[in-house]
């Protein structure tokens, strides 16, 4: 890839030693570096309200988390990227020896030095260290990347878009949802728009339904706090899940610029009924509540499973199935659109099933795929189902993917917003989910390693989940 025509950029990334700075961000930083996608002139200024210790412990430890997420690297090509990277203490009540920092920093830049300011820290943290940017200037020529949730509901999404927009414009801030950084999610709009056979057929006439489905594998491990704070609709549906919808279901935008797919999402999102609590599917595995810093008589929810709809010209009628849950059989994230059958009778012999279904699995290694029916290679007429596959790695040899977080902290840096959530979106789900998370349904039990509650497997009716499969 050609290198970007970037300005010097100050990264400050709250939370530096954390989780996710460790995991996602550092590595991810060093990995566009490597690629030739960051500035000429940046520098890396991690911060938290203490210190792992002096300059270079903290540099250690980034080493040690980009080597653990991204492989042994260059001993030389460390040192130069390692002398670009420092540690200042702040809290949310004193960032002057930050601001003394990032100023420092661009002096020794120039000019046309900006400053990214990436909010890796606790949702309760976020509105007093936004403050704190405010106080000292720090909100100046920057960009502010904000983690989810964006609140708990409505009320609290309102209080604290209000509190960000004191200090910074909406232009300024990218709520991030690293779903939608992936190659797989962006290829919806590709597969949609691009294509001549997809389009005309994206409709109400010829889907007959939409199942959007992310189970994990994974337990809470060890995230007790958070999960009794949440729960996983707070964590993934009004998050991650719907806006997977919104691309699913929007209409064509006018370009692909951030302001025109936001508008399009949000009238997906203003279309949505009503939630009903009837064929919304709540559910806790088993065993959840002995996890440690689990209440003991805890209701949160660790599974999610509904049936949405979207009341437009181009959906209405169409069930949309959400799923999604941790201590599952499986770890997947696919989209399944499924299309009307067309009349089977002329076909002899026994041509049911599944119908014909477009698949989009959302990994790492992204494929497309379609079943259909076809006819058996041999003598006689009989009707088979067969496979028509992409693989985007395959069918673009030497292509280099960037990993979600990545993409996103490059968009940033170039001030595109498109794959990021607006202040309008984050209000319009929330609307949605509020009176259903008032009034939720009990959740019910599931073993762990399955597909979550009987009723649950039981909402798509005759379709059944395409996951597994």
């Amino acid at each position: 890839m050609p290198p970007p025509d970037l300005n010097p950029h100050v990264f400050v990334v709250f939370g530096a030693t954390g989780d996710l700075a460790r995991r996602k961000l550092f590595p991810g930083l060093f990995h566009l570096w490597q690629l030739g996608l960051m500035p000429e002139q940046f520098r890396i200024i991690g911060s938290s309200r203490i210190a792992p210790g002096p300059q270079e412990v903290f540099r250690d430890m980034v080493h040690h988390a980009v080597e653990m997420f991204r492989g042994e690297i260059d001993h030389e090509a460390w040192q130069r990227f390692a002398a670009r990277v420092s540690f200042v203490v702040a809290s949310d009540d004193d960032g002057a020896a930050l601001a003394k920092a990032v100023r420092a920093a661009e002096t020794e830049m120039g000019p046309e030095a900006k400053r990214l300011l990436y909010m890796a820290v606790p949702p309760s943290a976020t509105e007093p260290m936004v403050r704190m940017l405010g106080k000292f200037d720090l909100n100046e020529r920057a960009k502010l990347v904000l983690e989810k949730p964006f609140g708990t509901d409505l009320r609290s999404a309102k209080r604290l878009n209000a509190a960000l927009h004191e200090v910074f414009d909406e232009v300024q801030i990218y709520r991030i949802d690293h779903f939608l950084g992936k190659e797989a999610v962006q290829n919806i709009l590709v597969l949609r728009f691009a294509n001549g056979f997809f389009e005309p057929d994206w409709n109400l006439q010829h889907v007959c339904y939409v199942q959007i489905d992310v189970p994990e594998e994974i337990d809470i491990q060890g995230r007790a706090d958070f999960m009794e704070s949440t729960g996983t609709f707070r964590d993934m549906v009004s998050t991650h899940l719907f806006q997977l919808l919104g691309f699913v279901a929007l209409e064509p935008p006018v370009r692909l610029d951030a302001e025109s797919l936001h508008d399009e999402k949000a009238k997906v999102f203003r279309s949505i009924r009503p939630l009903d609590p009837d064929r919304v599917v709540l559910g806790q595995y088993e065993g959840y509540r002995d996890e440690e810093g689990v209440n003991e008589s805890s209701d949160v929810e660790t599974f999610v499973a509904m049936e949405v709809f979207v009341d437009n010209w181009r959906w209405f009628g169409v069930p949309f199935y959400l799923r999604t849950g941790k201590a599952m059989a499986e770890s997947r994230r696919t989209i399944t659109v499924g299309f009307w059958e067309p009349p089977l009778k002329m076909f002899p012999g026994d041509v049911g099933g599944r119908c014909n279904e477009l698949v989009l699995e959302l990994a790492d290694d992204p494929k497309i795929f379609c079943d259909l029916r076809a006819k058996i290679p041999g003598p006689e007429l009989q009707v088979g189902r067969g496979r028509m596959k992409l693989d985007l790695m395959e069918a673009f040899p030497g292509s280099e993917p960037l990993e979600a977080y990545e993409r996103l902290l490059l968009d940033v840096m170039r001030g595109d917003s498109t794959l990021f959530t607006s202040t309008k979106e984050v209000e319009l789900l929330w609307q949605l989910a509020d009176p259903l998370l008032q009034n939720p349904p009990r959740p019910k039990s599931y073993p762990r390693g399955s597909w979550g509650p009987r009723e649950a497997l039981q909402l798509p009716g005759e379709f059944g989940w395409r996951v597994p499969g």
